[in-house]
């Protein structure tokens, strides 16, 4: 049994996060928002689990350093210096950082990197993704992480490779780039698919989440195997030992 702390404990994620840890048989050590005791959660839990916002993700980094405390990190719309952070804060703990803690999506991302390893450039990538009205960021954690996958499969960096949105006359498409699309709208907790596109033939990888408590069950589970870990930056992959 582990004793989890939630940081972003009044988000959408919060009572998700709860009802998953208890489901689990863990034991919850408590939670803050804006303006709580990071330091104080982290030295009563075996593992902090942040779903909060990037402009804390800083202070919570420390909060952990200091007591000694692995930390799943879940928070999306990350800029390049919160992964710095991030790798900084691995060389003294544990840190699993995620656009997304579902399994099934974690999957996905093995398959699109395999896929795209052994499908050549005549195979164009483009990635759609829809969120509810309320989410903030675009493209989602989640579709970035899968254009991670792609790019990684190519060899190639997706800030190199990426295409986000395209509007007026663009041109005809560059061969080997990896597009996004986003949709918002109503309360969907998140689609995304991932289409591969060659001459008269398609492969499209789909996953569909229908409730925030996938991804709360997947970071419950991160959480727990992080415990004991030696100081490194892990992957929700390793977690499911792909």
């Amino acid at each position: 049994m582990a004793r989890i702390g939630i940081i972003g404990s009044a988000g959408r994620m919060g009572q998700a996060l709860v009802d998953a840890i208890t489901a689990a048989g863990h034991e919850l050590a408590g939670g803050i928002d804006q303006g709580g005791d990071a330091l104080a959660l982290a030295k009563e839990s075996d593992v902090l689990v942040d779903f909060s916002a990037p402009a804390a993700l800083e202070f919570n980094l420390d909060a952990a350093i200091h007591a000694g405390t692995p930390i799943m990190v879940g928070t999306t719309g990350l800029a390049e210096r919160h992964h710095w952070l991030v790798d900084a804060a691995a060389v003294s703990i544990p840190v699993l950082q995620t656009g997304n803690t579902s399994l099934g999506v974690t999957l996905l991302a093995h398959l699109v990197r395999e896929a795209a390893a052994r499908l050549g450039e005549d195979w164009d990538i483009e990635i759609a993704e829809t969120h509810h009205r309320m989410k903030v960021d675009s493209p989602s954690g989640t579709a970035l992480l899968l254009g991670e996958a792609a790019a990684a499969g190519r060899g190639v960096h997706l800030k190199d490779a990426a295409v986000r949105g395209r509007d007026g006359v663009t041109g005809a498409r560059e061969a080997g780039t990896i597009g996004f699309a986003a949709l918002r709208g109503g309360s969907v907790a998140g689609d995304h698919t991932v289409h591969f596109l060659s001459d008269n033939e398609r492969l499209s990888f789909t996953h569909m989440a229908e409730n925030r408590a996938i991804f709360a069950r997947g970071a419950v589970r991160a959480g727990a195997w992080l415990i004991g870990k030696e100081p490194g930056r892990y992957t929700m992959a390793e977690v499911l030992g792909l």
